[in-house]
């Protein structure tokens, strides 16, 4: 079933070089939402290499409700040694509050699901915080399940510049 089938006033396309200060706009109220709106440091100029430069680190799609543009999403590729194939790892999915609860998150989902299939990944995962339960409620819906087992590192830029800076 295409998209358009069951929403027919949706539409999702890949990002584009004009696109760039709305997702920018986008990032930033995903932050505010998630209480991290003192985190982006994302720019313009950053976005445009990242995601339309000569070698892309991530892919993004625009949603719009008729014309008006109500979420986004950004994923990547990570690997699995024990499958040898590529996954679709997702950044992000954000939807305007008042366009949420209207199929726009599970468009851009699915629109990922057909985007896994085609370029054969493995496994589509992403991360979500522990107090969203709303998206927790959503991912549930669709079937996707937590990664309990799990646990999350990272080591931040500041991180990566301590240790870089003592490499022995």
């Amino acid at each position: 079933m295409d998209q358009r089938d069951s929403f027919p006033d949706l539409h999702i396309r890949p990002v584009s070089e004009s696109d760039v200060p709305l997702l920018l706009t986008l990032i930033k109220e995903l932050a505010k939402y998630e209480r991290l709106a003192d985190k982006v440091e994302a720019t313009e100029v950053v976005l445009r290499e990242s995601l339309l430069g000569a070698q892309p680190a991530a892919e993004a799609l625009i949603a719009y409700l008729g014309a008006e543009p109500v979420g986004y999403a950004i994923w990547f590729y990570n690997f699995s040694s024990f499958t040898g194939r590529p996954g679709l790892y997702i950044e992000d999915v954000y939807v305007r509050r008042h366009a949420r609860s209207r199929g726009v998150g599970k468009a851009l989902l699915l629109h990922l699901v057909r985007l896994a299939k085609e370029r054969s990944c493995a496994r589509m995962e992403w991360a979500v915080l522990d107090w969203n339960e709303p998206a927790i409620s959503f991912y549930r819906g669709l079937g996707a399940r937590p990664m309990d087992e799990w646990t999350i590192f990272r080591l931040d830029a500041d991180d990566l510049s301590h240790l870089a800076e003592n490499l022995p």
